[in-house]
């Protein structure tokens, strides 16, 4: 099952050790699914804050 997390900077903490970060665009939100070795953590964003999250992420990232 995945995790939410509700905290930006603890997501973006995590990506160090992720695999990938995936981002899901939707109308009113960007979903962001970090997948590490053994649990796959989902961030719920707005758009605006989407961008300067992504730009941080320490991982590789892929759009779906």
């Amino acid at each position: 099952m995945p995790v939410e997390i509700r905290d930006a900077e603890r997501f973006i903490a995590m990506s160090a050790n992720a695999k990938h970060c995936a981002v899901k665009r939707l109308k009113n939100l960007v979903k962001l699914k970090l997948r590490t070795s053994s649990t796959l953590y989902t961030l719920k964003i707005e758009p605006v804050k989407a961008e300067e999250t992504i730009k941080k992420l320490k991982c590789q990232i892929r759009e779906e």
